[in-house]
């Protein structure tokens, strides 16, 4: 029995390093709280609501983590009584009515009520049945796809249907974009629920009632029980509740979860046709977490995953899996059957054979469980400080809150993202939420400041000097909010007004701060100086002096001619701060004619490229890396250079999409070549 206590604490102190500790899951989670609260008044000035779903939200991040974002429009209201009409206006929505007598349980049919010769989106979808008029899921799904591919703002490619989700690739995550109805008025179904939560006390009263105060959602997809209607079928979504219950879960529980999903994806579907997936998992670690009988503690967690394996299998033998919040709802009807069904339960049955060794035949859990399997002796420290270090906090700080990006398209965007930061900046918030609140004060202050620059008109002196001392301060101002990075927006914004000797003075302010040993981008510092140097600092602190982010341009915010053509391709470029220094300094140098100091800025560009070791141009920023050392050597007048400048980039990894533009400017630099080839 200690041999497996042992065990247990090593694998939650392995999985805490996999997965994340407690201290870096509630990062990830506020950094996604704080960027949903600053979006939500702009979706909502669109007639939307947006809502982040799915792994990426709860927590984790393993590499296969999807990215899921339900939308809604907030004109459509559900109700499941025709009398809750009476509470809202019909001349500015749409009611309607939720019917789920006829049709298998966890689905409802939508029937539309409200008579509109509006030509919109929903009106494509309506179909006569049963003398009523009804929205269908499958003509719903077809006509958010065209218009999903037709919207120029995501900045993904590889669309496709799945299921009732928009799928798409963003760089490397997979992204399901579900567009839905959302309603607070639960069917007569959902008491049963409800009751099995209050008499098992989980989850918690305050916890349920939220639940309920915030209702589910319809998605347009149907059942698998084929019928007549199915195209008419919506299934109810409570992905809403799910994330408040992962929430609740203690570090134990989650990591069991992700211990779940691990074994799942490595052995169970390893090298198959895969019939169950990661929510079967979430699935059963709810209903093992309600029925209670656990104690969910480090030393337990081998047996509390025992406990969910065994659910399992037990669901798998009889064929039933019960959705979690609809009991009736059998989720393996016309999915888990017959041959497949048997033949899932063998291999899951010579896994339960194998005891909890099982976990061995996972190469992740393997590298955790062996050394301790090989030694007796072997034991590591469940408390989070002795295995984490600072330096390991402040990197899943900087990877999470680096990775948001407002796209503000327009000044309206960035007014009222800045009036949520000043609204936000009133509450009671953690420390890694004002964090998150400050940097993106800092992005969308650039953001202002360069759409002020191309949107504004000056027709006199006065105005344009007023325009430009505005924007300077709202650069200055991010500069002092942000990473040490934020100052090369003002070194961009001096290049684009010709104040050459300006941006050269913040170039080597900035050259200066990104040449410190302690600064972190991604993971550059040493462990022990980064500890050292940044003890007893304020968060803060730390991001304006030792952090280093990337350069985000978005396409349809201008910030420098050079790059224009690039900028019209993707929605958004990433340029590593350290080439940003190194591009500015050569153009400026040249367009003040300091030849031998452009010529020294170029080869340091190009020794940069050649010679880094990803440390500070990452990988999958190469194809743009590349493309901006062609610009500078065709800028300057290296035609054979840039030419091979641009073939390089064509040879990277296609992350940035500017394949058009590298096109455009190789053929561009051959008519340069010949037309200065003597004939």
């Amino acid at each position: 029995m200690e041999h497996i206590l042992r065990l247990s604490e090593i694998l939650y102190v392995g999985l805490c390093r996999k997965i994340g500790t407690p201290t870096e899951v509630e990062i990830r989670r506020d950094v996604k709280d704080v960027e949903e609260m600053i979006r939500k008044p702009v979706t909502m000035h669109r007639g939307m609501v947006q809502m982040d779903s799915g792994s990426y939200r709860e927590g984790f991040r393993f590499t296969s983590s999807d990215k899921d974002t339900m939308m809604w429009a907030f004109k459509y209201k559900l109700i499941t009584d025709i009398s809750q009409s009476s509470v809202y206006n019909t001349s500015k929505h749409h009611i309607i009515l939720i019917e789920d007598s006829e049709t298998p349980p966890g689905f409802i049919r939508l029937r539309h009520m409200t008579y509109t010769q509006e030509n919109t989106m929903l009106s494509l979808c309506l179909l006569p049945f049963n003398c009523g008029i009804y929205l269908s899921s499958s003509l719903f799904m077809e006509s958010v796809f065209n218009f999903f591919i037709r919207e120029k703002h995501f900045q993904q490619v590889n669309c496709r249907i799945n299921g009732p989700c928009n799928s798409a690739c963003e760089r490397t995550i997979e992204c399901d974009n579900a567009f839905c109805f959302a309603t607070i008025y639960w069917p007569k179904l959902l008491r049963v629920w409800v009751d099995r939560c209050r008499r098992h006390t989980w989850p918690p009263v305050p916890v349920l009632k939220n639940i309920l105060r915030n209702g589910y959602h319809c998605m347009p997809v149907g059942s698998k029980i084929i019928s007549t209607s199915s195209e008419l079928e919506w299934r109810l979504s409570f992905s809403q509740a799910e994330q408040q219950l992962v929430f609740i879960m203690n570090h134990t529980q989650f990591l069991c979860y992700g211990l779940l999903k691990i074994f799942l994806k490595e052995v169970i579907n390893y090298r198959k046709e895969p019939l169950l997936c990661s929510y079967y998992m979430k699935t059963t670690i709810f209903w093992i977490i309600q029925l209670g009988h656990l104690g969910w503690y480090p030393n337990s967690l081998l047996d509390c995953f025992w406990k969910c394996f065994k659910y399992l299998i037990h669901c798998v033998y009889f064929g039933v899996f019960p959705n979690f919040f609809i009991s009736q709802n059998n989720m393996f009807i016309n999915k888990v059957v017959g041959e497949a069904r048997d033949s899932l339960f063998q291999q899951l049955y010579q896994y339960y054979r194998m005891g909890v060794s099982c976990l061995l035949l996972s190469p992740t859990l393997r590298s955790i469980l062996e050394p301790a399997l090989i030694s007796p002796f072997f034991v590591l420290s469940s408390a989070e400080g002795d295995f984490i270090s600072v330096k390991d906090i402040d990197k899943c700080s900087l990877s999470e809150i680096f990775r948001l990006v407002f796209y503000n398209i327009g000044l309206s965007d960035c007014y009222l993202h800045l009036k949520s930061v000043d609204t936000l900046s009133r509450l009671s918030l953690s420390p890694y939420q004002i964090l998150t609140l400050q940097y993106c004060e800092a992005e969308t202050l650039v953001h202002f400041a360069f759409t002020l620059a191309n949107s504004a008109s000056c027709y006199t002196h006065k105005e344009a000097y007023l325009l430009n001392r505005m924007i300077c301060n709202l650069l200055q101002l991010a500069a002092k909010l942000g990473s040490v990075s934020h100052l090369l927006y003002l070194a961009l914004y001096f290049y684009r007004t010709g104040k050459y000797d300006k941006t050269l003075h913040i170039i080597y302010l900035t050259k200066q701060r990104l040449s410190q040993v302690c600064i972190m981008y991604y993971d550059t510092p040493d462990r022990h100086r980064y500890n050292q140097a940044v003890r007893n600092l304020p968060l803060s602190r730390k991001m304006m002096k030792y952090w280093a982010d990337n350069v985000h341009l978005l396409n349809f915010i201008p910030c420098i001619e050079e790059l224009s053509l690039e900028q019209n391709g993707m929605l958004i470029l990433h340029l590593s701060p350290f080439l940003t220094v190194e591009m500015l300094s050569v153009l400026s140098h040249y367009r003040l004619g300091n030849r031998s100091q452009c010529s020294q800025s170029l080869t340091d560009l190009q020794t940069l490229l050649l010679y880094d070791d990803r440390t500070y141009v990452p990988l999958r920023f190469r194809d743009l890396s590349w493309q901006v050392l062609g610009i500078c050597q065709h800028v300057v007048g290296d035609l054979h250079g840039a030419s091979q400048s641009y073939e390089e980039s064509l040879r990277q990894e296609p992350i940035h999409k500017i394949q058009e533009a590298t096109y455009t400017r190789i053929r561009c630099v051959k008519r340069q070549l010949h037309r200065n080839t003597p004939s």
